[in-house]
């Protein structure tokens, strides 16, 4: 900032500091005149000379203290390509400059945490692609296998050929719907509709949708619930991808074991929430691993054992659920079964739990 702009922007401080000084003196003069006396123009002459002498020091002083942060900010205005030329604001001189300063320190500081959560989830998503398309390679490899077993095979070998086909395909779907689902909720404002959910009928849909897989397995599914139909304040399609989640989780983790098991799904209301629990009769969860597994990507000691695990599902659930201001909970006993629950507000669901 040069001396000219700087005595711009204070032009209306000079001209009430020479009006306040006219003032004075003018009062000064009408009170002599009631004394039968003046100042002389030699005195108002003095007066004025000690005023703008005075006004043009301490502005000279006030302009010399403050030049050094002016001279740095025109510089980094000009000059500055670098978001870090931030941090070489310095020489505030005043506390209005200091307070610039702070400013620009914060702003800086939120800037960088912002690049930072931007940077973890750029590399969240490569390495969830790069994972997705490594698990998607197996059951087409598989899929390309089968379809060559079962050109020369007979009528039995070609049925069981075409239900391992199947099998395989699902785990396409699923992959592939999980990519798309992951793309969504980078953009999840965009992608959302509230409104009241018939919670029963999602339950049976998304059970239906795994009845070939339910069968292959053994695994026998089982709704409890209270009443015919439970409303609740949701998304329909969001919801209805957590819910998938938690039962395909449970198919998963359950066939691993022999024998007969049973998918129980239970839902209730009461205190204005609703609660869906599912609950399974597979491999469980190690004590250890539990607290982690909302993570992304952390498969813990069942990763070992089902090749399919990718870590991911129940993370995006838990973050589906996060946004709809819904609660996610599991708890577990390894070798004995795993318990999810979906607690959701039946009304003014968003932010419920936030």
């Amino acid at each position: 900032m040069s001396l000219k702009q700087y005595l711009a922007d204070r032009i209306g401080y000079i001209a009430l500091y020479l009006l306040q000084t006219a003032l004075i003196l003018l009062v000064v003069e009408l009170d002599l005149l009631g004394q039968h006396a003046a100042l002389g123009f030699d005195n108002v002459l003095y007066v004025a000379i000690l005023t703008v002498v005075g006004l043009l020091v301490f502005l000279t002083v006030d302009y010399v203290r403050n030049r050094p942060f002016y001279r740095q900010l025109s510089g980094l205005l000009e000059q500055s390509s670098d978001i870090d030329d931030a941090l070489r604001l310095q020489d505030a001189a005043t506390r209005e400059q200091q307070a610039v300063r702070a400013f620009v320190m914060a702003q800086y500081g939120r800037y960088i945490e912002r690049l930072e959560q931007f940077k973890q989830q750029q590399q969240l998503h490569q390495t969830f692609v790069r994972q997705w398309v490594h698990q998607m390679k197996t059951p087409v490899s598989v899929i390309d296998l089968l379809a060559q077993q079962a050109e020369g095979a007979g009528k039995e070998e070609t049925a069981a050929l075409v239900a391992s086909m199947q099998e395989e395909n699902e785990k396409l779907a699923h992959g592939l719907d999980m990519m798309l689902h992951t793309a969504r909720i980078e953009k999840f404002e965009l992608d959302l509709h509230v409104k009241r959910v018939e919670l029963i009928g999602a339950i049976r849909g998304v059970i239906n949708e795994h009845k070939k897989a339910c069968i292959r397995y053994r695994i026998f599914p089982k709704i409890e619930a209270g009443a015919d139909e439970l409303w609740a304040e949701t998304d329909e399609k969001w919801i209805g991808f957590v819910l998938n989640q938690l039962i395909t989780n449970a198919i998963k983790y359950s066939k691993p074991k022999e024998g007969a098991k049973t998918l129980l799904v239970t839902a209730e209301e009461g205190g204005g929430l609703c609660r869906i629990v599912v609950k399974d009769e597979g491999i469980g969860i190690a004590e250890q691993d539990l607290p982690r597994i909302f993570q992304p990507f952390f498969t813990g000691e069942n990763g070992r054992r089902v090749a399919e695990s990718t870590g991911m599902g129940l993370y995006l659930a838990q973050q589906v659920c996060g946004r709809l201001g819904h609660r996610l909970e599991a708890s577990s006993t390894l070798g004995v079964g795993t318990e999810m629950t979906l607690t959701i507000a039946q009304q003014a669901g968003i932010h419920r739990f936030g």
